[in-house]
């Protein structure tokens, strides 16, 4: 399972911390600056990308996929955001908490399903040195 680092659990308690101190100044009005950090908390915990040998299970804070293996096609690594399965119907299904320095997790947790992108293939190895050979 890759979720959200529990360390994220300090930020909301220092927005907590933030938001009390405009509530004690007015509190029958901003009281709903605490459902933020709420919020937050929850988002920490439910966001999470579960590899399992059946296939892939995305939770993000309102909402559950499953994606099968044989659905898979390929993987996507954005500049910026979570990494991307890039599925047999051509749409992408997002990997929340899955993040670029996360990726050999998951490398590791799919059995090599999902082949490492940063291993060169031994074939190219292979034909690299029986080119130099006949040099």
């Amino acid at each position: 399972m890759i979720r959200i680092p529990r360390l994220a659990h300090l930020g909301v308690f220092l927005l907590l911390f933030s938001v009390a101190f405009p509530f004690f100044g007015a509190p029958e009005v901003l009281w709903v600056l605490f459902a933020i950090p709420l919020a937050l908390v929850v988002w920490v915990e439910r966001t999470r990308t579960t590899v399992s040998d059946k296939g892939i299970d995305t939770q993000t804070m309102f909402k559950t996929r499953h994606i099968d293996w044989s659905q898979v096609k390929g993987l996507q690594i954005p500049k910026r955001g979570y990494l991307k399965l890039h599925l047999t119907d051509e749409t992408d299904a997002t990997l929340p908490a899955v993040g670029f320095d996360r990726l050999g997790e998951l490398v590791v947790a799919s059995n090599g399903r999902i082949p490492d992108p940063f291993v060169e293939p031994e074939e190219e190895d292979a034909d690299a040195g029986e080119e130099e050979s006949q040099e």
